[in-house]
């Protein structure tokens, strides 16, 4: 039983059950909301998130549902930017009156949505990695899979290190992950003998950052770090190759998805290297999220979404109740522990009607947090364009 808005049913929609059907639900539904792009600089992540968001929803239904009652998915549309999605979130709370918000993608619209969802009671699960995100004051009603920007930047400047970078300058757009990211790579920077030789925040509504591109060249850095999105990196790849520079550039994993590099010829691409946080590719999990979106390589955020209602659904059950304020307190009791490790929300359900405790492990890997709600570790994917196509470098 799924309902999903109608914006988002044209933009792809909700799978079928990945798990043959037996028994439904027949109370009244638990709703339970997706806010993600579906437009705008994230919108090629949104549809395939909402895609396996309506997977796991129908497979628990097909299991029975939770406290005999149905779960029901009300999907909205943030458009990646923080008004509109403040406006759906508002829905979502107000007029669907869901329990949890699911897979906020953008900082700056997770940073606007959260206030809403804590005075709310309701339960938010995203995939944004702005460090100031779970500063918050949101009393425990955040939960991030996506590491946050200590973790992600840190990793990305040892990287850069291991590669020989001495001389990095950034290039990154005005977002609430700009500077924290920044300033963490230019201290991991130091402490390894290299030096962050400057950042520029531009305007990434701009059609040119000619000025700024030749600002981060008279610094004569050996590497540009690419710290935007992906509309605004593919305009800075092209006019760092008319500019003629040679060295590495870097950037992250969804600025250099598949879409930025067919927009481009292979020669300006060729060598862009990308990281991303990368899912558990040996995990059961992984592979339903891959056999729901008919893929050998889905990006994280639809792992990470399909861990979300994976998550809510365990906890939910675990509780005994189905609010905001129960899966707060007992999302950590099933992803904790010592437990028996589970990786999907079904197996998980029969093991707590069982009364046996589980150690939820899902598609992104461990879903380990902090008091604050941020994930504890994961790995990273690092990836180079050659031809027009990411090639693997390595995971770790």
């Amino acid at each position: 039983m799924t309902m999903i808005s109608r914006r988002t049913a044209l933009l792809g929609g909700v799978t079928m059950p990945f798990l043959p059907g037996a028994v439904h639900a027949a109370g009244e539904p638990i709703l339970v909301g997706t806010l993600t792009p579906q437009t705008g600089s994230g919108g090629s992540y949104g549809p395939s998130m909402v895609k396996v968001a309506g997977a796991v929803v129908e497979a628990v239904n097909s299991a029975g549902g939770l406290l005999g009652r149905p779960i029901q998915l009300v999907s909205e549309d943030d458009e990646t930017n923080p008004d509109a999605g403040v406006r759906a979130a508002r829905k979502l709370i107000d007029v669907d009156k869901v329990i949890a918000i699911c897979g906020t993608w953008a900082s700056a619209v997770t940073t606007a949505v959260a206030p809403l969802c804590w005075q709310s009671h309701v339960m938010l699960f995203t995939v944004s990695g702005a460090d100031s995100i779970t500063k918050l004051p949101h009393r425990g009603y955040i939960i991030r899979t996506q590491p946050n920007t200590h973790l992600q930047s840190g990793r990305a400047a040892q990287f850069l290190l291991e590669h020989g970078s001495k001389r990095v300058f950034a290039l990154s757009a005005q977002t609430p992950f700009a500077t924290d990211s920044y300033k963490r790579l230019a201290d991991v920077l130091k402490a390894g003998g290299a030096e962050a030789v400057g950042d520029v925040i531009y305007d990434a509504s701009k059609t040119t950052f000619r000025s700024e591109v030749d600002q981060a060249l008279n610094a004569k850095p050996d590497t540009l770090f690419l710290n935007g999105y992906a509309p605004d990196v593919t305009i800075l790849l092209r006019e760092i190759y008319q500019a003629g520079f040679d060295g590495t550039q870097f950037t992250f994993g969804y600025a250099a998805n598949e879409k930025t590099l067919s927009a481009l010829p292979a020669s300006v691409t060729n060598g862009l290297i990308s990281f991303a946080p990368s899912p558990d590719p040996d995990s059961p999990a992984y592979a339903r999220v891959r056999q729901i979106l008919g893929t050998e390589d889905p990006d994280p955020y639809s792992c990470q979404i399909y861990d979300h209602l994976s998550l809510v659904a365990l906890a939910i059950a675990k509780a005994g109740a189905a609010t905001g304020l129960a899966i707060h307190d007992s999302v950590r009791l099933i992803s904790h522990g010592d437990g028996a490790k589970v990786h999907g929300a079904v197996e998980g359900l029969k093991l707590l009607a069982a009364g046996k405790p589980i150690n939820y492990e899902g598609a992104s890997g461990p879903c380990d947090f902090t008091p604050e709600g941020d994930i504890i570790s994961c790995k990273f994917r690092f990836d180079e364009a050659k031809g027009g196509k990411n090639k693997l470098l390595m995971i770790s």
